[in-house]
């Protein structure tokens, strides 16, 4: 009996030490700043951290929570959705624009105490099922955030809808194989707004070439295929995974008055997507044999 108990904690303590998660200390401290929630524009509302961005999409059948931060932003996201008046438990839909540790770090806690579904890229599902252990660059780190199963995987062009709302998932890999970009019209008493959350194709390999990233072998064309994509995305306004990336901060201050035009400078979305591009050109060349 006593060697069936042995043998039986021994599975345990295998099983509980595979899921470990150990998140990535030393980040930046902006991803942990708490930051006053505001509303964007119409029904689409800023509820993450000074530069961790988490959207809620308010719906009248629910509502629609885009990325979590990291594991610690669970209390912060909380309370700024009940700072703007709206109940917790309203979320219905969970979805990212990528299965990296800072925008999925509370994403399971999310999901088992709403009850809400997860919808996600196909192509991130396993490292969503992973903890990020099976990413092609942060895999390094082991399971970074706790693994999740997603509850319907979708395609390039792929609807989210709930209630009066319908979100357009946009295929854009490269920094994970299925980061991705959401576009969806919202309206205040004004004017109706043409919104892209963008998920902005930043390279993250440093210390090796594209060629050797043998576990995404598809990554340069992925890339190039995503810049292609993001420069004839229609869209009036436009918000990002991280603040700093729209530059959030130059742009309001917090307590400011709703002014969704304030996120109309789409002249600085294609600057953003120029200095990426060039930055994966360069990384390119890598690959090229000197002549």
């Amino acid at each position: 009996m006593n060697r069936i108990i042995l043998a039986f904690l021994i599975v345990i303590s295998f099983v509980s030490n595979a899921q470990t998660v150990n998140e990535p200390k030393n980040n930046p401290e902006e991803w942990s700043k708490p930051y006053e929630p505001f509303r964007i524009a119409g029904n689409l509302y800023y509820v993450g951290t000074y530069d961790l961005a988490s959207y809620l999409i308010v719906t009248d059948k629910g509502n629609i929570l885009i990325n979590t931060g990291l594991e610690g932003s669970l209390p912060m996201i909380k309370d700024n959705i009940k700072k703007l008046g709206f109940n917790y438990k309203d979320i219905k839909i969970l979805t990212l624009t990528q299965a990296h540790f800072d925008h999925m770090g509370a994403m399971a806690y999310i999901k088992k105490e709403t009850g809400a579904k997860l919808y996600v890229d196909e192509k991130d599902a396993e490292e969503l099922k992973s903890g990020g252990k099976s990413d092609y660059e942060l895999g390094k780190y082991g399971v970074t955030f706790k693994p999740v199963t997603p509850d319907y995987l979708l395609k390039n062009n792929d609807k989210i809808k709930l209630g009066n709302t319908t979100l357009t998932l946009l295929h854009h890999p490269g920094h994970t194989k299925g980061s991705c970009s959401f576009l969806f019209e919202t309206k205040d008493k004004n004017q109706t707004y043409k919104v892209l959350i963008a998920n902005l194709p930043s390279v993250i390999i440093d210390d090796k070439k594209f060629s050797e990233v043998k576990t995404y072998q598809t990554i340069q064309k992925d890339y190039a295929e995503t810049f292609k994509a993001m420069k004839n995305v229609n869209f009036d306004i436009w918000v990002t995974s991280h603040a700093s990336q729209f530059d959030l901060h130059s742009k309001r201050k917090e307590g400011d008055a709703y002014n969704p035009k304030l996120f109309a400078d789409k002249e600085v979305y294609f600057q953003k997507l120029e200095k990426l591009e060039e930055d994966y050109q360069k990384k390119v060349k890598e690959d090229s044999p000197e002549k």
